[in-house]
């Protein structure tokens, strides 16, 4: 279990964090859909307090499949329908998971998308929105800081480690970092590569297609439809050195540049 401790709420100022407000989007539908889904995310993490008492907070893979339960009623609410593309299910063993990031909906397909015993790298703010905060530390996430605080970012990670070596669980994270809402693929981070180079265990990337109708960016105003997630083919890394890391994160990422342009 991870023991951070979860901030008190400020939820006004850490939602605008979140996502971009734009009062000309926020007609009674998307106010409407986000007040219902807000509440699906409380009666969440409310239920998950005595769920993790019983446990002793130390049933992950429950909380994780509880969360996932909730992404996936609040993508139905919204009308959104996830397609997966994949010739072989997730790996039942330790994989690191990553993937493109360029919506507010990307959060909630892949905790939707019930990743195999996986933690997740999630950026710190989430602590400031009080449920999401809770439902993410019960599910064991690594909460990252800004690129301007390296030193603390390498802690994070080098515990991050400690733990996935120790545990065998998987772990998914943006090599983005960000969201990219400019329709191209953004500079990738080391993080992932270097776990996986420490580490020795495949990469599994998957490119998550959100339409331009249905996506809302970095805001709330979704709309109905089909999200199409195509998990390309795992990745092996056993003979991935540190010398080599920024020639294999850039192979990498000519993986998304290519999926992109073929959109």
């Amino acid at each position: 279990m991870i023991h951070n401790e979860v901030a008190p709420a400020q939820p006004v100022s850490a939602l605008k964090q979140a996502v971009a407000l734009d009062p000309s989007t926020l007609d009674a539908r998307t106010v409407l859909l986000a007040s219902t889904s807000g509440a699906i995310v409380i009666v969440t993490a409310v239920g998950l307090v005595p769920i993790g008492v019983l446990t002793l907070f130390r049933a992950r893979r429950l909380y994780a499949w509880v969360a996932s339960l909730a992404c996936q009623a609040i993508l139905r609410l919204y009308g959104v329908r996830i397609r997966v593309h994949q010739s072989t299910p997730f790996p039942s063993t330790q994989t690191i998971y990553i993937s493109n990031h360029t919506s507010t909906l990307d959060l909630f397909v892949l905790v939707a998308l019930g990743l195999p015993n996986c933690r997740f790298f999630l950026s710190g703010f989430l602590k400031k929105i009080a449920p999401l905060g809770f439902i993410s530390w019960m599910m064991g996430t690594f909460f990252t800081v800004p690129q301007d605080r390296p030193a603390e970012r390498t802690r994070i990670f080098q515990r991050a480690e400690r733990i996935l070596r120790r545990t065998g669980e998987s772990v998914y994270l943006s090599p983005e970092g960000a969201r990219i809402t400019t329709g191209q693929i953004g500079h990738f981070n080391k993080g992932a590569f270097h776990l996986a180079t420490n580490l020795q265990v495949p990469i599994v990337p998957f490119f998550i297609d959100i339409p331009p109708d249905v996506d809302p960016g970095r805001g709330i105003a979704a709309h109905p439809g089909v999200i199409d997630v195509t998990v390309m083919p795992a990745i092996d890394t056993r003979a991935w050195t540190i010398d080599d890391l920024e020639q294999n994160k850039e192979r990498v990422r000519d993986l998304f540049v290519s999926m992109q342009r073929r959109r």
